[in-house]
């Protein structure tokens, strides 16, 4: 489903056959400075090399064997003449291969195609961010003028057809279903409808959602998405992208994976465990029980039916989440194995075997990159007042790195912490939605509007948190209670902190073609109209809006 950016073309003079068949994001000029590469990383297995340009655009050449050879070859320098179209790949022992790119024209074109404005305020240091508005609760598309962009847009995943067009799955979680948006090559949301609907449902809000790809997962396409709120389905849904929309009725649950408040169910790479199937399930619950961390693994690629169902136990038991916070090193877990699957009976369970009860798990990722950072873990507790006497009220961010050997067993630290309010996540306030990159975690709020210290009188903030370096910084806010958004009707200066949410950040770098390219969405809790009604569900009173825009210039 990627787009091939270039075409790569194979010398005949190499001394061995080479192929490529990957992507490279094309750089948007012609400037010979633009084509330097300044950096290259081979793969452990010397099976592909990613390569750099000045421009930041990058390219993955793959190989047909490894050019890691037993006597220490390997890769000496990698550079490209933009005259002829030239990238020269020389090894330690002098052997060049020489691959000619011609390169392709995208038909990707970001611009604002929604009759609402996106309602972001940049931080400082990211005043370069281009931000575009795609598409609102109150726009009509063009083939299909009665498709409502509806309440609480949330989790998402994109997809690069094989015509230059694409397809965006979004869950609309107070309508409590599933969409699927078509936008042609240029980019520009022209369909939508409705794949999973109310009834398939049982009425559940669909929160955070995981498109799962050949390409980074090892099966699919599928898209997991988590029965959470409002109804009684709180299973995990797993719907074909291109299913049929008369199908919409009817859903697929993942009985294995148990029921739980579930926020999200995240496939690991397929690099983490090569040949099981884990995925990590968030339980956005507060009761006694937690707040658990479940895990499915099969021991089949692609089976999400016949596995087995764990969660994670800190310790012996006895530590709990405030604990944990103020430990000065990570602490070994393990994932204990459930028999139930029903939601009370496992809640009773987990009480019982020592479960760690987190405050409300909402989202969960891994590290992109090689087997290692596939094996290492974010997830978020957003937090609640109930039992702050034990875990996070302002909510925190964890890192669990799995053993390489047994995703049953690792450790687990709190990297950041909002409830320590001298600390750098001082301004943390009940993060809610997580991105991982290869570089960089990106952490959404949806704040409780626990504003009684002033570090948490802000709107809903995205943060940028450096995986090297550990720099935490502010990126976006939401700008609702500014000029536009005030003058236009959008929000109310009576609005507490934090009523609106930012939400369902994905990475469409690779399909679009545009490095440092994000979707980012806005779920604008005070915006209400009855023209945002699901008028398919006339018991359904939500009427919200939501903002789905595009955000060009973030490191990854």
């Amino acid at each position: 489903m990627k787009k091939l950016l270039f075409s790569i073309f194979i010398s005949l003079a190499f001394f061995m056959s080479c192929t490529s068949n990957e992507e490279t994001q094309d750089p948007q000029d012609t400037d010979a400075a633009n084509y330097e590469v300044v950096s290259y990383q081979l793969a452990d297995d010397g099976m592909s090399v990613l390569v750099q340009f000045a421009s930041g655009k990058t390219s993955v050449i793959n190989f047909n064997e490894s050019v890691n050879g037993n006597d220490g070859t390997g890769i000496q320098n990698i550079t490209f003449d933009p005259v002829t179209g030239q990238l020269t790949i020389t090894l330690t022992d002098g052997t060049q291969m020489v691959f000619d790119i011609a390169e392709e024209v995208s038909a990707v074109k970001l611009m604002n195609h929604s009759m609402t404005p996106h309602l972001l305020k940049r931080h400082s240091g990211f005043e370069h961010l281009e931000i575009f508005s795609l598409l609102s609760s109150e726009d009509a598309l063009e083939e299909s003028p009665d498709f409502l962009y509806g309440s609480m847009a949330d989790g998402a995943g994109l997809l690069k057809n094989d015509d230059g067009t694409f397809t965006l799955i979004n869950n609309i979680e107070a309508h409590y279903s599933v969409a699927r948006i078509s936008f042609d090559e240029t980019f520009k949301p022209i369909k939508g409808e409705i794949i999973l609907d109310a009834t398939a449902t049982a009425n559940t809000a669909q929160c955070s959602g995981t498109l799962v790809t050949p390409e980074e997962h090892g099966f699919g396409p599928i898209y997991l998405s988590g029965g959470e709120w409002g109804g009684s389905s709180t299973n995990v849904f797993a719907t074909d992208p291109f299913r049929a929309a008369s199908e919409k009725s009817v859903g697929r649950t993942l009985d294995a994976m148990g029921q739980w408040t579930v926020e999200n169910a995240v496939p690991l790479g397929k690099n983490a465990y090569p040949e099981k199937t884990v995925v990590l399930i968030g339980d956005d619950s507060h009761g006694d029980a937690g707040g658990a961390l479940a895990m499915y693994v099969s021991e089949t690629v692609g089976d999400l039916d016949g596995g087995k169902l764990y969660a994670l136990k800190l310790g012996d038991g006895s530590m709990i989440d405030n604990e944990l916070a103020a430990s000065d090193a990570p602490v070994a877990v393990s994932f204990v194995e459930l028999e139930e699957r029903t939601y009370d009976a496992l809640n009773t369970e987990c009480i019982a075997k020592g479960v760690m009860a987190f405050n409300r798990v909402e989202d969960i990722d891994y590290r992109k990159g090689d087997a290692s950072a596939n094996r290492e873990v974010y997830f978020t507790a957003t937090g609640r007042s109930q039992y702050n006497d034990t875990r996070t009220k302002y909510g925190r961010i964890y890192k669990l790195v799995l053993d390489e050997n047994d995703p049953l067993s690792g450790t687990l630290e709190v990297i950041l912490d909002g409830d320590n309010l001298e600390g750098k996540a001082h301004r943390l306030h009940s993060p809610d939605n997580i991105l991982a990159t290869e570089n960089f975690l990106y952490i959404q709020e949806d704040p409780n509007g626990y504003d009684d210290v002033a570090s948490k009188q802000h709107d809903a903030y995205l943060h940028q948190y450096n995986l090297k370096t550990g720099v935490l910084k502010v990126v976006l806010e939401s700008d609702h209670r500014g000029s536009t958004g005030l003058d236009n009707g959008y929000a109310s200066m009576d609005d507490r902190w934090g009523r609106w949410e930012l939400t369902g950040m994905i990475d469409v770098s690779e399909q679009l073609g545009m490095d440092g390219t994000f979707l980012l969405i806005q779920q604008a809790h005070s915006w209400k109209s009855d023209d945002f009604l699901d008028k398919s569900n006339p018991a359904n009173t939500i009427n919200e809006g939501s903002i789905l825009t595009v955000v060009k210039g973030l490191e990854r």
